[in-house]
């Protein structure tokens, strides 16, 4: 049994810019209780995605209280985004993406048809289909 991208992916994406502030990325990880989000450009293409990780390095380094309100207000999202995330087609096999999830150490695979972003599909969808009997 096949089953494509399309069938798991999520569509509902939340979005940053790469000019937003760390501090609006954070907030809308929270509010969409996602671990990364896909970072658009200003003509809405898809050039990175922006992870709790990646928020959480660029504050580290940080000796006060002063200095991570700072990065928080004025580093903005393309400075700490990992650039040209891994996409895959919606009409892809669920076992593909969960290859080259594996092979690329990756937690997501952003869905783009005709160059648009239209979803992601990220380990835990696949588990999950795995789980409720959908694989």
């Amino acid at each position: 049994m096949h089953v494509r991208i399309a069938e798991l992916m999520r569509t509902n994406l939340k979005t940053v810019t790469e000019d937003a502030t760390l501090a609006d990325a954070l907030m809308a990880l929270s509010e969409a209780h996602v671990s990364g989000l896909p970072v658009l450009d200003s003509v809405n293409h898809l050039v990175g995605v922006v992870s709790t990780t990646d928020v959480l390095n660029a504050i580290a380094e940080a000796d006060s209280a002063e200095e991570r309100e700072r990065i928080f207000d004025e580093t903005e999202v393309r400075e700490v985004m990992t650039a040209r995330p891994q996409t895959i087609e919606p009409e892809a096999d669920v076992l593909e993406a969960a290859r080259r999830m594996l092979y690329l150490e990756v937690r997501r695979l952003f869905v783009e048809a005709d160059g648009k972003l239209t979803g992601v599909v990220s380990q835990t969808d696949i588990v999950g289909a795995l789980a409720t009997g959908k694989l």
